[in-house]
């Protein structure tokens, strides 16, 4: 198993060239197409109902926004992906970000989205990773605002809790976890039951990554008053991980997603990259 198709999601936020610069970094390692795809938003009425100016000028206006998006996007993903010795494509749809990529994403590997940015008006909805995570069928990996410091996937902490959601990320991250220098599986809080965790819990993981040639070893820790995903992020720095595997939780509606409180702990305050699974 392998990534062989890597779509990232190309809008005019400001973290735009960081995100780029992560999901080329794979691309290349894994030796996957690239494509990147821009959505362009459909104008809505409603939202710009004032008064004060015409529908025809804020048509125009909304008009000369979108092309200014675009063309910002596609200049930074060539920028990206200029010299790179790995196939590349750009995609421009006429859709709401979150319809687009949801639809694409199950046509790829992986999906590579920004951390969300309540402060930039540029960026898209704040619940987007979590939303493609639950829509798509597919592993997302999310960057941080602050970028990939290093390269992805040297030193991957797996979050496991014997649970069909963690099942899945684990699977989903086979690539990562075969290609990369160590892998900790990090446990926390663990019960010992006879449908989840066995008498070592972590063992059954670490033994079928094992033979799937993962250098792997395992982690047990106690969250005592902290939260978990507080003890997940503590763990990751201490450790050195460059990227963090969890399974998240939760439902999803059309435009509404609710997660549980690790599945927000990470996401708001993630400083590497993170990929998940639903």
């Amino acid at each position: 198993m392998t990534y062989k198709t890597i779509l990232v999601h190309c809008d005019a936020s400001r973290t735009i060239d960081k995100r780029l610069a992560a999901a080329a970094d794979v691309a290349q390692r894994f030796e996957s197409r690239l494509v990147g795809l821009h959505a362009r938003e459909p104008f809505e009425v409603a939202s710009f109902v004032d008064g004060g100016m015409p529908i025809g000028a804020l048509m125009d206006a909304y008009q000369a926004g979108r092309d200014a998006a675009q063309k910002m996007a596609q200049t930074a993903y060539d920028r990206v992906t200029k010299g790179r010795n790995f196939p590349s494509e750009w995609r421009v749809t006429e859709a709401f970000s979150d319809d687009a990529l949801a639809v694409s994403a199950r046509y790829a590997d992986l999906l590579v989205v920004g951390q969300a940015d309540p402060d930039d008006p540029a960026g898209s909805r704040n619940d987007l990773p979590e939303a493609m995570a639950f829509a798509t069928g597919r592993p997302v990996l999310v960057v941080p605002q602050i970028g990939a410091l290093s390269a992805v996937g040297k030193v991957v902490m797996l979050c496991w809790n014997a649970s069909r959601e963690s099942a899945r990320a684990a699977a989903d991250a086979l690539p990562f976890l075969q290609a990369a220098d160590k892998v900790i599986v990090l446990v926390v809080d663990p019960e010992v039951s006879a449908d989840r965790h066995g008498q070592e819990p972590g063992a059954d993981v670490a033994l079928w990554l094992a033979r799937h040639g993962v250098n792997v070893t395992v982690q047990r820790d106690v969250a005592a008053d902290a939260e978990v995903g507080e003890v997940i992020l503590s763990r990751a720095a201490d450790c050195g991980a460059d990227l963090i595997v969890m399974g998240i939780y939760g439902h999803s509606r059309l435009r509404e997603t609710i997660l549980g409180g690790v599945s927000r702990t990470l996401l708001s305050s993630m400083t590497v990259p993170v990929l998940m699974s639903h």
